[in-house]
């Protein structure tokens, strides 16, 4: 039988796949001019279909409960409210202020569950804070009050996401991520209609790309590897999506990252490769008590 470690090891390289097919969403997007929900909504058409083969191929049976339904919602709001402080903020502050989800994973699973972490956790999280600001650093401005406020709230729902996904049973996961994709679905509808988009053939390809490629599979990944990547290790995991984010801007669009920008990488990458070879170890944090 394959080993825990092994099975710990295999669960972070899935994370780390995840992040990077996560953060191709950036350049993807940019090529398709429609409005930002309908976006959205049609790549978690695309999303659902993937997923609800993957779940036939394998046998996995649907899961419709009160706790698949939350994760859901919490998982579909963490899409929508990015994509709405996109519109009502600079993307540096969407990004920086979503990402504080580390922080609010320490918080609630201390308030709400009794879990303690360990110095090295928090000081994961507060370099990998540091490392994303300073990657943004030239392009932080004040922005719109609200704007910024859906990017802390998206941060906010990001962190019940990675907790509720761990909280649920394995087989139940990806049942919980099919109904994000569906409640995403419902609520970009009204924007279908308000905004029809224009079908042709490259947005028709970057959307099957997005839904497929960028959403579906790395959003499996992610279910498969939260089974021994506990909350926060998946958070932290996850920041490398918003680094990764503007590298494939620089190869496919040429917009060069500035010093900062080097700077918070390497801050973040250095931070999170030595936590998860001495801190985390991939281990769910101890009750209290």
């Amino acid at each position: 039988m394959e080993s825990t470690t092994n099975k710990k090891n295999k669960a972070i390289l899935q994370m780390v796949i995840c992040s990077i097919m996560w953060s191709a969403g950036g350049i993807l997007i940019k090529n398709v001019q429609w409005n930002p929900f309908v976006i959205a909504g049609a790549r978690g058409m695309v999303a659902a279909v993937v997923i609800i083969i993957y779940l036939k191929l394998n046998r996995i049976s649907f899961v419709f409960s009160k706790k698949t339904v939350l994760t859901g919602l919490f998982t579909s709001l963490t899409c929508v409210c990015f994509v709405a402080a996109n519109k009502l903020t600079t993307a540096a502050n969407a990004i920086v202020l979503q990402f504080t989800a580390p922080v609010f994973i320490m918080v609630f699973s201390v308030l709400f569950f009794k879990r303690r972490f360990s110095r090295a956790d928090v000081m994961a999280v507060l370099l990998t804070l540091i490392g994303i600001s300073l990657f943004f650093f030239d392009q932080i401005t004040p922005g719109r009050l609200f704007g910024n406020f859906l990017s802390i709230f998206a941060g906010v729902c990001m962190a019940w996401m990675f907790i509720m996904v761990g909280e649920i049973g394995a087989e139940t996961r990806v049942s919980a991520i099919l109904i994000a994709q569906l409640i995403t679905i419902i609520i970009s509808l009204p924007f279908f209609v308000i905004t029809p988009p224009e079908l042709e053939i490259k947005p028709v390809i970057c959307i099957l790309v997005l839904g497929a490629l960028q959403q579906a599979i790395p959003y499996i990944l992610y279910a498969r590897a939260s089974v021994y990547c506990p909350p926060l290790a998946c958070s932290l995991l996850g920041a490398l999506e918003p680094l990764l984010n503007p590298v494939w801007v620089f190869m496919f669009d040429g917009e060069a990252p500035g010093t900062f920008a080097l700077m918070g990488g390497v801050v973040v990458i250095a931070t999170v490769t030595l936590w998860c070879l001495k801190g985390n170890k991939a281990e769910q944090p101890q009750p209290v008590g």
